[in-house]
């Protein structure tokens, strides 16, 4: 049957039968409801890519290993892979090349997946197992059997990134999926582990001058003008919109201890507020 020109089911009137999806009205009137949080307990702990991985043994086996007893001492985590120099090249081709946002993001999706696989078959004898997008609703599983999942922090997006405002990187890099991954979860807190102690007013490795920031909020990094930031801008236009995960934490994964710390509810490092 049809009404008012549209096709029509009986009986499957609701909230959004006669609406289309895009006015202000309806959005609002339907914006303040709670969502399920699906793994509230777990953490959502990511790898830098440039600032660990690339560095080699040295610097992953002392994390892994802090990860690892972490684990043993009962905190639930999901590791996630960062990209790093081998992502940055890519992107350089591709621009070279001409090529979309979108064809980026899917050369760029690549690297990421070699880091975890790494680091799955580092962590095997403690569990470690590959999760793949696709594979996210066997989490549960993965954790109640006391694997710990690793994944790609990349997003799913490849061609169907958006463009950018400026240039044509796609701004929706592994930081960014994983702040995604752990608003979807409604997980316990999401960990950057990054080679400086946290947030600086300037890169620390070109301008010895730059400050340290232990604490600070997403809008006060998005209208400083700040250029350089730790994580990618687009998680602190994320969090500023989130439900869930309203802080994140950076820390310096070189220093033995910091990331237990975190762990363990301990101000190390730099905290980000929505």
């Amino acid at each position: 049957m049809k009404k008012d020109g549209k096709i029509w089911i009986d009986g499957m009137d609701n909230a959004l039968s006669d609406q289309s999806l895009s006015g202000h009205a309806i959005r609002e009137q339907l914006a303040s409801r709670d969502t399920v949080t699906v793994l509230p307990d777990v953490w959502v702990i990511k790898i830098g890519g440039q600032s660990i991985m690339d560095r080699g043994r040295a610097a992953v086996y002392p994390i892994l290993e802090e990860l690892v007893a972490a684990k043993k001492n009962g905190v639930n985590f999901i590791l996630a892979a960062g990209g790093g120099t081998r992502a940055r090249h890519v992107y350089s081709l591709g621009l070279d090349l001409n090529m979309p946002t979108g064809m980026l993001a899917r050369l760029g999706a690549s690297v990421p997946v070699q880091n975890a696989r790494m680091l799955q078959i580092l962590t095997a004898k403690h569990g470690g197992i590959m999760c793949y997008p696709e594979e996210l609703e066997k989490l549960p599983f993965f954790l109640n059997a006391g694997c710990l999942p690793i994944t790609s922090g990349m997003p799913p997006n490849e061609f169907w990134e958006k463009s950018q405002a400026e240039g044509l990187i796609p701004a929706n890099r592994t930081d960014a999926g994983v702040y995604l991954m752990a608003e979807f979860l409604g997980a316990k807190g999401v960990l950057y582990i990054k080679d400086e102690d946290g947030l600086y007013t300037d890169d620390p490795k070109k301008n010895p001058d730059a400050e340290f920031i232990p604490e600070t909020t997403a809008s006060e990094l998005l209208n400083n003008g700040q250029d350089d930031l730790i994580v990618e801008r687009v998680v602190l236009e994320y969090m500023m919109r989130g439900d869930h995960i309203k802080k994140l934490q950076i820390v310096n994964g070189l220093k033995q201890g910091q990331i237990t710390a975190a762990l363990n509810g301990e101000d190390v490092g730099t905290i980000i507020r929505a």
